[in-house]
């Protein structure tokens, strides 16, 4: 049973609740874009508070790893005492931290700021997307809804970097922060007029047991993903993720044996949810790989300036605003949606295709492949995240949504590692034993010693767009797999018509 005040099951949404999605849709990309808002402002912080090395990596790292392991526990707080209410702490918390990392006067400081927004986008993400499926009870409508909610949080992604880089060009490091205050204001004055709360109305209680163990469980195994493609297969990573992966598998049992569990065990049990988490998984480890390597080729391969590489990397970010709603109107026209996400995966594959033919001298083949990887990615994620959500039942929207985001965390950071690993191994097979030893772990390690070696610059070039072409040949197998597993998978799921959840009970919030 849900309290909500959201309209019956099938009701078509208005222009009240378009015009409250458009409000959602700030938080979601501020909190998207603070993933890479500090790509540019490190070097003014690090000139200006003067962090250690750790320090510093803790300032980049602290959101993304906190964000990531409190998604399950918001999420299914959420569901328990209203994704409304959630939100708006969560906003209130966002903002608050954000005035507090801008104005920050030391290292230490900022870390904490950082780690307090990632507690509130650990809020709001999956809080959006509950509030999404309350108010969207239309098939047809969620669909559309849902294809602009992972349009606006992949664009974020990509807008952060740049967003940084012009604002560290004419104001200093803390307006990367203050850029939050007015969407989080926004979102507190609108919220409580426009967005209807929904909770379950018979949660039991809260398993407070299986917080320390998801963060346990999703810590050390992002932790040790991330590392990998830049330290390689060190010792610690390995027993980083092992541990990770044993927490885990107490987290699951957890979830299996509690009365009130975090993560009901009865969401997998849904038509379509379980593949959903999976071939999600997959297609943000295509998104995230490709973005490794992608990145580096335009700064340390084509020698562009970091700004330079940002604006350029915006250009495949153009069509994916189409891509998910050409993939939801064919899905509307009677084309079933296991089609659609199997040519999804199909079109991310050609991307990773195009990536393998790609020179030391080929921004606009990179270019391409990057547009045409992202507009499969977002297809996919889109169709996939419709079909969890139609799945779910409206009262466990919270957990559902955080489990999805979850996995896509693991899944970038993952496509990160197996890809990165790939193009690292070759890189240093490609590179002559006579290059000093820096040179022959990195590209930006041959780059700082170049002047010293003469032509070891264009011959690390080339290792390394010789590594990117094996770690793109290897995406392009895998998610060619994964377009005939989902093929296999949902043939059976009836996904142009999702099934709904029970009529929720109109109650007042």
């Amino acid at each position: 049973m849900t309290n909500s005040t959201s309209t019956p099951s099938g009701t078509r949404a208005g222009r009240r609740e378009w015009t409250a999605l458009g409000v959602l849709m700030l938080p979601l990309l501020l909190v998207s874009m603070d993933v890479s808002v500090l790509y540019f402002a490190i070097p003014s912080i690090s000139a200006d508070l003067e962090p250690t090395g750790t320090q510093q990596l803790w300032i980049f790292d602290i959101y993304a790893f906190v964000l990531a392991g409190l998604l399950m526990t918001m999420g299914s707080l959420g569901d328990r005492i209203g994704h409304r209410r959630l939100l708006l702490i969560g906003a209130a918390a966002f903002g608050t931290a954000s005035l507090a990392a801008a104005y920050a006067n030391s290292a230490e400081m900022l870390i904490a700021a950082r780690a307090v927004l990632g507690i509130g986008g650990a809020t709001l993400m999956p809080s959006t997307m509950a509030l999404l499926r309350t108010m969207f009870t239309d098939p047809g409508q969620r669909a559309k809804a849902i294809g602009l909610w992972s349009g606006v949080m992949t664009a974020g992604i990509a807008l952060g970097s740049v967003m940084s880089g012009v604002l560290v060009e004419y104001f200093w490091w803390g307006s990367v922060f203050l850029v939050n205050l007015p969407a989080m204001a926004l979102l507190l004055i609108l919220g409580p007029a426009l967005l209807p709360e929904s909770r379950n109305a018979t949660p039991g209680r809260f398993d407070w047991l299986s917080v320390p163990l998801s963060m346990a469980a999703v810590l050390p195994v992002v932790y040790g993903l991330k590392e990998i493609p830049s330290e390689g297969w060190n010792v610690r990573y390995v027993v980083s993720i092992t541990v990770g992966l044993l927490f885990a598998a107490l987290f699951v049992h957890r979830q299996r044996t509690a009365a009130s569990p975090m993560i009901d065990p009865a969401l997998f049990r849904g038509r379509g949810f379980a593949p959903s988490v999976a071939l999600n998984l997959v297609s943000a480890f295509g998104i995230m790989g490709s973005a490794y390597f992608t990145t580096q080729y335009l700064q340390s391969v084509l020698d562009k300036s970091a700004l330079e590489a940002a604006l350029w990397a915006l250009l495949p970010s153009v069509p994916i605003g189409a891509a998910a709603p050409v993939a939801t109107a064919l899905v509307q026209k009677g084309v079933n949606r296991a089609s659609v996400v199997t040519a999804g995966f199909a079109i991310a594959a050609a991307g990773f295709a195009l990536l393998a033919f790609a020179g030391s001298d080929s921004m606009w083949l990179v270019l391409a492949s990057c547009g045409v990887l992202a507009v499969g990615g977002v297809i996919v994620m889109s169709q996939i995240m419709d079909l969890a959500m139609g799945t779910a039942p409206v009262e466990r929207a919270g957990a559902a949504s955080s489990l999805m985001e979850t996995g896509a965390e693991f899944g970038g950071a993952l496509g990160m590692a197996v890809l990165g690993s790939i193009g690292t191994a070759v890189y240093r097979h490609d590179m002559p034993a006579s290059a000093p030893d820096v040179a022959r772990e990195t590209l930006g390690g041959a780059l700082a010693v170049a002047d010293r070696v003469p032509g070891l610059a264009t011959v690390a070039r080339e290792a390394f767009t010789n590594g990117m072409q094996g770690a793109a040949i290897a995406g392009a197998v895998l998610l060619a797999a994964a377009a005939v597993l989902a093929a296999v998978t949902l043939r059976r799921v009836e996904l142009h018509t999702p099934q709904e959840a029970p009529e929720p009970e109109k109650v007042p919030a």
